[in-house]
């Protein structure tokens, strides 16, 4: 099947099948897989212009609300954490998109930078993933059910806590916008709306639980892909000559691959290790990482 936007030849089923598999797991921690697929549609695909970052987003816009809808119901949505990410992210995320366009359209030049980004990304969860923290929770069968969920003790502009597992954890709002930001712009070039980036930050600085930020970060990422198609589709006006607008057709094929993955991901992952999780996430990000790098210098 030819998909005329992006030139890209394959079956439907791929796509489909990869967003699925990709999205199952990543969505366990707070990630839409919208970084992995990305790497897949510049490589395997051969989508190299940079409206794959616009059609990227369209993923999340059609993948993530069953992640979300799932968290809600299941009560482990941390709404304030999610207001914040958003409101830090979306500025980020608008210069992020025409930086893409003005400064790296450049396929060569776009994977260097992205594998510095998942890099750091991948470095900062191994090193959490090796770690013994007191806050990890190895056997999620043995906790109450009630405890599963997220309860707000105290939210503020200055500090919010929330109870999760009989502890409470707590972080400051004005540090999660300051960070949102350049995690924005990064999201913004790379085409996965911020939200995804700033998972692992939330885990390894912040340390907040793996069970309570996915909810957020996914919110997060939908939110910010709205804007993000939008603003590319903006910017199509102003670089005419330049493939900028989201090809539809192949968005909607990961789009619903991913619907399916994030449902079963969000609805599993309180029976999976945090170990695990962050496990997971490491591997397949320092791989992807790994090969940009040297694809740059082969």
């Amino acid at each position: 099947m030819l998909f005329p936007v992006s030139g890209v030849e394959v079956n439907p089923f791929i796509p489909f099948l990869v967003a699925l598999f990709v999205s199952f797991f990543t969505s366990m921690g707070g990630v839409s897989g919208a970084f992995l697929l990305l790497p897949f549609q510049v490589s395997f695909l051969g989508y190299t212009t940079p409206s794959v970052s616009a059609t990227n987003q369209v993923f999340n816009i059609i993948a993530i609300p069953s992640g979300i809808y799932r968290y809600i119901k299941e009560g482990r949505m941390l709404w304030p954490l999610s207001k914040y990410i958003i409101i830090g992210t979306l500025p980020g995320v608008f210069i992020g998109a025409w930086v893409r366009i003005e400064y790296l359209p450049d396929p060569k030049h776009f994977k260097f930078f992205v594998s510095f980004i998942l890099l750091y990304i991948g470095f900062r969860l191994f090193l959490d993933v090796i770690k013994k923290s007191k806050n990890a929770i190895s056997k999620v069968t043995s906790i109450k059910e009630d405890s599963q969920k997220v309860t707000i003790v105290k939210s503020s502009f200055r500090e919010v806590q929330f109870k999760y597992s009989e502890e409470v954890f707590s972080f400051m709002p004005f540090h999660i916008l300051i960070l949102c930001f350049f995690v924005g712009i990064a999201g913004g070039i790379y085409g996965i709306g911020g939200g995804s980036i700033i998972a692992p930050f939330l885990v390894t600085i912040f340390a907040l639980p793996v069970f309570t930020i996915a909810g957020a970060a996914l919110t997060a990422t939908f939110a910010t892909s709205i804007a993000g198609v939008l603003f590319f589709h903006i910017l199509a006006f102003c670089y005419p000559s330049t493939n900028v607008s989201p090809d539809w057709m192949l968005g909607c094929l990961f789009g619903l691959g991913g619907l399916i993955g994030m449902y079963l991901g969000a609805r599993t992952q309180h029976f999976v290790p945090a170990r695990v999780i962050k496990g997971i996430l490491c591997f397949c990000t320092l791989f992807v990482a790994g090969k940009y790098f040297l694809d740059f210098f082969g």
